[in-house]
């Protein structure tokens, strides 16, 4: 018997975003909106809009290809598919299964996890234990949605918010001191009311008259959202740290979950993180749900920010309403 756990870590990282750009100036004119209104409420100028056939697998599946690059695995070695979305193609089968399909991955098992924006650090949990265990050594972990399609494009209150993307993850062993130290993972289903999507379940399906009324749409309590949201990012990263035994001092980069700038910025405070390590790519992508955190995290990645050793932490709020994070020490070689 294994005396002592594997130590699990992000060994390779890719993102994709749709082509297609909406702006905050092409809103306006479908909704009574303003690009000022949007930024000064939001932080948001702009998000990724997905092309018209273009399911959520589409672009998790360029995401996967590009972390399986990056990890130098291919995809008949990877062993799980854990996939993170409120937005599947279908109700079943699950998108990990089409994913796994189209990726190649004979030999994983497969299935979806719903956790809506807190997705990807629930995800990464998961896979952090079965490699622990060592019951798999590749564990493809993947955050993605489709929002544009479930939004209803009448509500300025919603419409503004959201954008389409994917980031993946492969998570496998790394040298001991490396990868996962922590996480913190939570939900309060008494606010589940704030933000869901009404109709489409066993409670309510999709009939005529709920179309008419709008209820197949993202609905949220804006108000509701910002108080829990506010109040649970810092602390949930807080957590984390206790778990590890170090100080929010320690953290090197944060990244958390880009819904809200002026989200960010609380959270960020109670932390005493100065700016200049927080990752923000609010205004380019909107809320992503699932896929904001491992995309900010690929971007980062890419663009040369992070380096071996980089304590980063990672934090998510969403439906359910739920709440996750994770404090790693970043075990790849700086991006060249």
């Amino acid at each position: 018997m294994q005396a002592k756990p594997y130590n699990a870590g992000i060994r390779g990282i890719g993102y994709y975003v749709p082509e297609r750009i909406m702006t905050n100036a092409e809103l306006a004119k479908l909704v009574d909106t303003s690009d000022e209104w949007i930024r000064t409420r939001t932080g948001i100028a702009e998000r990724h809009i997905a092309g018209e056939g273009e399911a959520v697998t589409d672009l998790a599946l360029r995401a996967s290809e590009r972390a399986l690059a990056d990890a130098g695995v291919s995809a008949e070695d990877i062993d799980l598919i854990i996939f993170a979305t409120l937005t599947p193609d279908r109700i079943i089968p699950s998108a990990a299964c089409t994913l796994q399909d189209a990726l190649g991955a004979k030999r994983a098992a497969a299935f979806d996890l719903s956790a809506a924006c807190s997705g990807f650090v629930y995800g990464l949990s998961v896979a952090s234990a079965f490699i622990q265990q060592g019951v798999y050594q590749n564990v493809l972990v993947i955050g993605a949605e489709v929002l544009s399609r479930f939004v209803d494009w009448e509500d300025r209150t919603t419409c503004v918010l959201f954008g389409d993307g994917a980031g993946a993850a492969v998570v496998g062993r790394v040298p001991e001191g490396e990868g996962f130290l922590a996480f913190d993972l939570g939900s309060d289903g008494s606010g589940g009311d704030a933000l869901d999507i009404p109709a489409g379940g066993s409670r309510l399906p999709v009939t005529g008259e709920v179309l008419a009324e709008h209820k197949q749409f993202i609905h949220m309590d804006g108000k509701a959202v910002f108080r829990f949201a506010v109040k649970v990012l810092g602390q949930t990263v807080e957590e984390s740290l206790k778990k590890c035994d170090l100080a929010p001092s320690a953290i090197d980069w944060l990244v958390p979950h880009q819904a809200n700038q002026r989200i960010i910025d609380s959270a960020a405070t109670r932390l005493g993180t100065p700016p200049e390590k927080v990752v923000i790519n609010i205004e380019r992508y909107g809320n992503m749900s699932a896929a904001s955190i491992p995309v900010a995290l690929a971007e980062s990645y890419e663009a040369g920010k992070f380096r071996r050793g980089d304590v980063i932490a990672l934090a998510g709020f969403g439906a359910g309403l739920t709440w996750g994070s994770c404090i790693m020490k970043w075990s790849k070689e700086d991006k060249s």
